[in-house]
């Protein structure tokens, strides 16, 4: 057994301590000291920065104190000392929002609380840079938004609105918005920073300048490259690649219009489940295979053969695990058109492709293998071929503010929102007997003999369900309209959107019958027409009342609609042709909060109560189709606390849920839904010095609907420290799972392993440390 991790000499720790990384997107800023107000009575300060103005997710730009909604933000130095490792995981620090980040740079499955996680990727939650989505539809398999996204120093904050208006002000998106917002150069300058693995071999390197190019116009770039290891077992590299961004905006009178460019060509490593036992309700290691740790691509499995859309065999490398090219360029202005009325545009075409490689266990260990050591399991190598993704969208707004009696105003907004979404994508999963260790996994046949070769072709895999290759295009259109009604402290709100969707396109299959043995093209004559349409309409009313500057409650209504996954529902060749209607998911939900100031308190406090309607989706690892109800409620919080040197920042949701569907999982609580997850915070500042911890934890739930096997509750502990060298340099370290802890996100049956149930469960990374440094300029 080779082992692929390195232990840094001495030597280049020190020289990673003070020359690294990439991640320290900005210098923590120094905490203010906490201070008296004029009247003697402690000074309150805007900790959950209640002042600052939200666009995401809403028909009109306000503060979070005036918006009936529940929303949380993440500034740069917030995000640069979470050293988070991907979008997915840097959403597990905003309260409300479930992101199960264990996939690696990709597909993650995220939700917010009141909404089940039923389907992979983000169903019920959009995912958005600058105000427009990065996929039309958030669960398509093997291309999940996040995995088209990367965080770098050109993200200024980060938005995330749960619930509410989000249904009517964005396609897909009833439980919530997060949107990734870019810096666009009003602070000229820029920084370069090296990040550095300590235990893992890893190197970033970043940068961000933002120029002024004259009086009324300004420009911002950053981007990324990176290479190395990741955090698992491997020797092969299987991190490779980077970004580039840049804006250029230019400031007119009543408004600006603004270019943006993105390319991003990375290549990451996927994690999928690996090998566990199941003894009664609880999940067991096997013997060598360590959940946080365990990766079945090496240098040992160099080439998988698949076919590509044209009916060819193509050699493809496992260790290209996820890669993705996005290259867009958009357009955006707002305009002041003058008597209250105003004009806002958004456009961005895509051209999005890539590749989706992973091993994922399923099947049965041979009776002639049975007793050697190691033993081995039967893999599906999801060998995923991304043919194009690439994607159009635009959406304009006009508003008008009509001045009223005793100092009231009515604004009318309008809106329409057009989109392209080309779903083309070849699956070909052959299968392969992989040994039993998380380091330096081979590759055997049925009598445990070393080998290249798949033991079964992917025309046999599953049942032959999985040799397909399919080519749609779907053509949204949603108008959407919204009134809001201020009166002093009350501000009353109400929105309606209707979404159509037009799909045509094909999808095929395998020319030669499963029993038959290998592939021999694709059946180009027999191709299955896709053909339908589809709408839904979602509708969003609350109000916001403010007590005092310090404190405001509000209250919302809301009903909104998600797609069921367009590439796994045409599976039904009724749906496919437009014979039966398309499946819309819908979820109703009602909220009620407290938003207040006082001292160093800053507290965001909801109550949800949230019933959803799932009309379709197939699961392919489970080979089944999902229809379920659910309804759950419960109680968010957020709150900041700071005085002196010391601040806290957190949050937790506690949730009470069950399935309402009748049968034999009804009233059983939703698979990986926990009473209560939580987030904290609490860090200290001395001097040069920014020293804290972040603590993200959940309690148990159950791996599936049928409520039999158990997901222990967990705590992941990460640590940050930063040092300001001076006004231009400073360093960082972070640690992720600083204990190392075996924290598991799901976990399904998956056949039998010998006489033994093969259960298989996917688990966030063990521990890993990074070190940066970074120069201002």
């Amino acid at each position: 057994m080779f082992v692929r991790r390195f232990t840094p000499s001495p030597l280049a720790l020190a020289a990673a301590l003070a020359l690294a990384s990439l991640n320290a997107y900005a210098q923590p800023a120094a905490l203010p000291e906490q201070g008296k107000a004029e009247d003697g009575k402690a000074k309150t300060e805007d900790n959950l920065k209640l002042d600052r103005i939200i666009v995401t997710g809403t028909s009109t730009a306000r503060t979070k104190m005036k918006q009936s909604v529940s929303v949380s933000t993440l500034d740069g130095d917030q995000i640069a000392t979470t050293g988070a490792a991907s979008a997915a995981e840097l959403l597990r620090s905003i309260p409300g929002l479930r992101a199960e980040s264990s996939g690696g740079e990709g597909n993650a499955n995220i939700t917010v609380r009141g909404a089940p996680i039923s389907a992979g990727g983000s169903r019920y939650l959009q995912l958005q840079e600058d105000g427009l989505p990065l996929l039309l539809v958030g669960d398509i398999s093997f291309a999940t938004a996040d995995q088209f996204l990367r965080t770098d120093a050109m993200v200024d904050s980060v938005q995330a609105i749960r619930g509410g208006s989000a249904s009517t002000l964005a396609t897909s998106s009833p439980a919530g918005v997060v949107n990734f917002l870019s810096k666009t150069g009003r602070t000229p300058g820029g920084s370069v920073a090296l990040s550095l693995g300590l235990d893992h071999k890893q190197i970033r390197a970043d940068f961000d300048y933002a120029v002024k190019l004259g009086d009324k116009t300004r420009a911002q770039l950053a981007g990324f490259i990176r290479q190395g290891q990741s955090t698992r077992n491997t020797d092969v590299n299987v991190e490779d690649g980077g970004q580039f961004r840049a804006n250029v905006t230019h400031d007119f009178n009543g408004g600006y219009v603004r270019l943006s460019l993105k390319v991003l060509e990375d290549k990451t490593p996927t994690f999928l489940p690996v090998p566990v036992r199941l003894v009664g309700n609880d999940i067991q290691q096997i013997a060598g295979v360590d959940p946080r740790t365990a990766f079945f691509i090496n240098s040992k499995f160099r080439s998988d053969v698949s076919a590509n859309r044209d009916g060819n065999l193509v050699s493809t490398n496992p260790a290209n695990g996820l890669r993705v090219s996005n290259t867009a360029v958009g357009a955006e202005t707002k305009l002041d058109l003058g008597q209250g009325f105003t004009f806002e545009q958004r456009f961005r075409t895509a051209d999005i492709s890539g590749r989706f490689i992973g091993a994922f266990p399923a099947g049965s260990q041979q009776p002639a293998f049975a007793a050697a050591t190691p033993g081995y399991f039967s893999m599906h190598l999801f060998n995923t071929k991304l043919d194009d993704f690439g994607n159009t969208f635009s959406e304009s707004r006009i508003s008008k503010v009509i001045d009223m009696n005793a100092g009231a105003k009515l604004t009318a907004m309008g809106g329409l929102f057009l989109g392209k979404q080309r779903i083309a994508q070849t699956w070909y999963w052959n299968r392969y007997n992989v040994q039993l260790s998380g380091d330096g996994a081979g590759i055997v046949n049925d009598l445990g003999q070393t080998t290249t070769n798949p033991t079964g072709p992917a025309t046999q895999t599953w049942g032959g369900c999985c040799v397909r290759s399919i080519d749609v295009t779907i053509n949204a259109n949603a108008p959407f309209a919204a009134l809001t009604y201020e009166a002093g402290p009350m501000i009353l709100d109400a929105s309606l959107r209707r979404d159509s969707q037009n799909t045509k396109g094909h999808q095929q299959f395998d020319n030669t019958p499963t029993a038959s043995g290998g592939f021999t093209g694709w059946n180009f004559a027999g191709r299955d027409p896709v053909n339908y349409k589809a709408t839904a309409t979602s509708y969003s009313f609350g109000g916001n009342y403010e007590l005092d500057r310090n404190t405001a409650m509000f209250a919302r209504y809301s009903k909104g609609s998600s797609w069921a996954s367009p590439d796994r529902t045409i599976w039904d060749g009724a749906i496919a042709k437009g014979t039966n209607p398309y499946p819309v998911n819908e979820l109703k939900q009602l909220e009620a909060g407290l938003k207040l100031r006082s001292g160093p308190l800053s507290a965001f406090l909801t109550y949800f109560d949230a019933k959803t309607q799932e009309d379709g989706g197939f699961e392919v690892t489970t080979r089944s189709y999902l229809k379920d109800g659910y309804a759950s409620r419960g109680l968010e919080a957020e709150v900041a606390y700071r005085v002196g040197q010391f601040a806290l920042a957190g949050g937790a949701t506690l949730t009470r849920a069950k399935i309402t569907t009748a049968g034999t999982t009804n009233g059983n609580k939703p698979r990986r839904q926990a009473d209560i997850v939580y987030q904290v915070s609490p860090s200290y500042n001395m001097s040069n010095w920014n020293v804290g911890a972040s603590f993200v934890g959940t309690g148990k739930s159950f791996a599936q609907n049928d409520n039999k096997a158990l997901l222990p509750g967990y705590t992941i502990t990460n640590l940050f420290a930063s040092y300001a060298y001076n006004d231009k340099v400073s360093l960082l370290l972070t640690v992720n799972n600083f204990f190392n802890t075996l924290a598991y996100t799901e976990a399904e049956d998956q056949n039998n392993l010998g006489n033994n149930p093969l259960y298989i469960a996917r688990a966030l990374n063990g521990r890993s440390a990074k070190a940066s440094v970074r120069y201002s300029f």
